[in-house]
């Protein structure tokens, strides 16, 4: 099968775009379609079934009002769902992404990329969970009162706090599926030592290619490989592809590493789009903590052209069979495993 016509075939989750900041950023602008004009598009040409929308908090909102920022862009979230009914669903459950994905709507996943909004109050995990997040991870690049982002790798080796444990607890018990992306090395290792379902790293890469504190190594790609996890490979960032030539090659090349450390099951896409995302709303990329501040244009920058990667895949000999689990089957799995399954009960 010909490399576009696979990738239209193929179920492609895309695990990480903040694309809900520059919608946020143009309804100020009182542009409320801007999501129907640009965002949907983009990911029909990119042929993206199910997208995760991660709730990011500018530095501003993550300790004052952080609760309420993110209740803000959460209902927003659900107020796209009903502006454009025809195109996209909110989905809490994986068959919720079978429906969605069968009437050719694209499948909305909410989630939270630092859980600034909870602060030390574990119960609300449980309100978010009501509120239809389904993905959250504890940290950004600094700290939460949950644990410490990787940016703080070189001035502390935190663990989860006891916060931090009991959140992890109610994900699990809720079927709320964990995000390890952005979580500090210590936190990763105590994690890897304590959670006991699946969960996703949404947007990272190898540090075997690139070290940068945000990648993975290989003994924690194994670690998450042994929990049935899978980590999607932020192709859009090049600070973690190759701050020199981060092209779709480049994106495969991780993909590579992965599946030989990890085995073809725990591959996935988290593209993590920003350069539109921040260009548009500050102008520049915001400075990533102990990365260096100069490199070259993602390759893959937008929703459309995710389908380079499926090319670059083809042209290397992959089978199909893999292409397929890397766009979409192997997160599909963690998810119909966890997201709105409680501990205990058994997935549809």
């Amino acid at each position: 099968m010909e490399a576009r016509e696979l990738h239209r075939d193929a179920l492609v989750v895309e695990t990480h775009n903040d694309l809900i900041l520059l919608v946020d950023h143009y309804d100020r602008k009182s542009d409320f379609g801007h999501f129907g004009d640009f965002w949907i598009p983009e990911l029909r040409n990119g042929g993206v079934d199910v997208q995760v929308l991660p709730i990011c908090l500018e530095d501003w909102h993550q300790s004052d009002g952080a609760l309420r920022r993110t209740l803000l862009l959460v209902e927003r979230i659900h107020r796209l769902g009903e502006q454009y009914p025809d195109d996209v669903a909110i989905c809490l459950t994986a068959a919720d992404v079978d429906r969605a994905v069968a009437d050719g709507k694209i499948a909305l996943i909410i989630a939270l990329e630092g859980a600034h909004g909870i602060g030390q109050d574990a119960a609300l995990m449980r309100t978010m969970a009501r509120a239809g997040v389904r993905v959250v991870s504890m940290a950004h690049f600094g700290r939460t009162f949950l644990a410490d982002g990787s940016g703080l790798d070189e001035t502390s080796n935190s663990r989860l706090t006891p916060q931090g444990l009991e959140v992890l607890a109610i994900m699990e018990e809720l079927g709320v599926v964990f995000d390890i992306s952005h979580l500090g090395l210590a936190g990763v290792e105590h994690v890897l030592g304590v959670a006991t379902r699946p969960f996703l790293a949404t947007h990272s890469a190898c540090r075997g290619i690139v070290d940068v504190h945000r990648n993975l190594g290989d003994d924690q790609l194994k670690g998450i490989a042994a929990l049935g996890g899978v980590v999607s490979v932020a192709a859009g960032v090049p600070l973690f592809i190759d701050p020199d030539n981060p092209s779709a090659d480049r994106v495969v090349d991780h993909i590579e590493h992965m599946i030989g450390v990890m085995g073809i099951d725990h591959v996935g896409i988290g593209p993590d789009l920003i350069d539109d995302v921040y260009g548009q709303i500050f102008g520049e990329w915001l400075p990533v903590p102990g990365a260096p501040a100069d490199f070259a244009k993602a390759e893959v920058l937008r929703p459309s052209d995710i389908p380079l990667i499926t090319e670059a895949m083809v042209r290397r000999g992959f089978p199909e069979a893999d292409i397929r689990k890397v766009l979409g089957e192997n997160v599909m799995r963690v998810l119909r495993e966890v997201m709105g399954v409680p501990a205990g009960a058994r997935a549809d």
